[in-house]
């Protein structure tokens, strides 16, 4: 056999070869497996690892399987950005995940530096999109600002002259929603209508007891509890104990599913919020795709997809979708391919802005069911009521808007 018949040969063999990892397209999941977010990051593990089963076996992302890197945030801002390293020298092209605003802040800007795209699959601070706005960040759920505008909807109209109290976690995304519910609501008056804040990260249970008395003893009628994941079962821990359950109405702006379960159906009767997407949704309206994807989740998982598994599985095939638009990984690509586009994916229509990159959608305001109904619903996790559809025209921050807010703090009006 000639040398030249040799190399024909080992060619041939080689180019018949299945993939190799070498040959996946990587992507990386930073999301929080420990700490007090976790329940949130659990259902982000879960929805990604069903659409990379489901994008595989459809042909994977430009003729190449996609392979599913993952590490643990904790919900923690030094480790979302050493994962970010880690994830990149493993030769992840996309990163996403989160739940801590602080924590996906800081790993998108470690991202830009490695000249990755990231996406948000949670964290509600305006400053996300807004004054830490970048060329390679996207946000797939809604803003503080959009979710305070669509509760405003609902509590102009049904809780109007009442007297509130706030009750936040200190820290950037309990202060952007407090912010902009009190601008929505008409309860700027912090005498009128008081606040207490929280310790954040890991507020202890005299920090809830301390500031519900405070909320008890102002004759508030409405609570404002802007707490996210253990934290919110924490505060309506406390809130039950002291026997205000029945006596205020309670609203939590961002409610998940996984939050409600770790609550608990009694604890959470009557609890009102906004959610970007709930399992129900599709059924209420007749989103196909998006009840496929929950039948997918239920039958791998014995369990109902939460609004932050739809995060994290509509970011992938968003990914994968703008790749093939683009015929490339390329991160500029990326961008221009996913810049104003428009899709339709588990529920109605959605899109990314270009100018903040911010994902315009339908936001819903929905209320805890009561215990009973709770318990006779199937798996117990039909938890939420839609009591309000909000278009995405009537949250969005204009333009001019995000423009001012970026001018003011000394920022470029466009993003870099």
């Amino acid at each position: 056999m000639s040398a030249l018949t040799r190399i024909l040969l080992l060619l041939t063999l080689l180019f018949s070869l299945p993939a190799s990892a070498a040959d996946t397209v990587k992507i990386g999941l930073n999301y929080p497996a420990s700490g007090r977010y976790k329940e949130q990051g659990l259902a982000q593990i879960r929805a990604a690892l069903l659409a990379v089963e489901e994008i595989n076996a459809s042909g994977g992302v430009l003729g190449r399987p996609l392979e599913l890197l993952r590490a643990n945030t904790a919900s923690r801002p030094e480790r979302a950005v050493a994962n970010v390293e880690t994830l990149t020298r493993q030769g992840a092209v996309m990163l996403f995940g989160g739940a801590s605003s602080t924590a996906t802040m800081a790993a998108a800007r470690a991202a830009e530096q490695h000249d990755r795209l990231y996406f948000a699959t949670m964290g509600y601070d305006n400053t996300i999109t807004g004054l830490e706005g970048r060329r390679n960040l996207f946000r797939e759920p809604y803003s503080s600002f959009m979710a305070a505008k669509a509760l405003a909807a609902y509590m102009n109209e049904n809780l109007q002259g009442k007297k509130f109290f706030y009750l936040t976690s200190g820290y950037s995304e309990g202060w952007s929603m407090e912010s902009a519910l009190r601008t929505f609501t008409h309860t700027q008056s912090v005498f009128s209508h008081p606040a207490a804040r929280t310790p954040y990260p890991n507020p202890a249970h005299r920090d809830f007891e301390y500031a519900l008395r405070q909320a008890r003893d102002s004759g508030a009628e409405v609570l404002v509890l802007i707490q996210l994941g253990e934290d919110m079962v924490l505060a309506l821990n406390e809130v039950y104990r002291l026997g205000l359950k029945e006596q205020i109405t309670i609203i939590v702006p961002n409610l998940t599913l996984g939050m409600a379960q770790a609550a608990g159906a009694g604890m959470m009767e009557d609890v009102i919020g906004a959610v970007p997407w709930s399992w129900k949704v599709p059924y209420h309206y007749g989103y196909l795709r998006g009840q496929q994807f929950v039948e997918a989740f239920r039958h791998t998982y014995q369990l109902h997809p939460s609004s932050a598994a739809a995060s994290a599985y509509s970011v992938i095939y968003q990914f994968r979708d703008a790749a093939e638009r683009a015929g490339s990984l390329d991160t500029a690509q990326l961008v221009a391919a996913l810049e104003n586009h428009n899709y339709r994916l588990l529920k109605d229509n959605q899109s990314w802005r270009g100018f903040d990159h911010q994902n315009q959608q339908t936001v819903y305001v929905v209320r805890s069911r009561s215990r009973d109904q709770i318990m006779h619903s199937e798996l117990r996790e039909d938890f939420f009521d839609v009591l309000l559809r909000v278009p995405a025209a009537a949250t969005e921050l204009t333009r001019s808007e995000w423009e001012m807010i970026r001018a003011i703090n000394d920022r470029p009006l466009a993003l870099e």
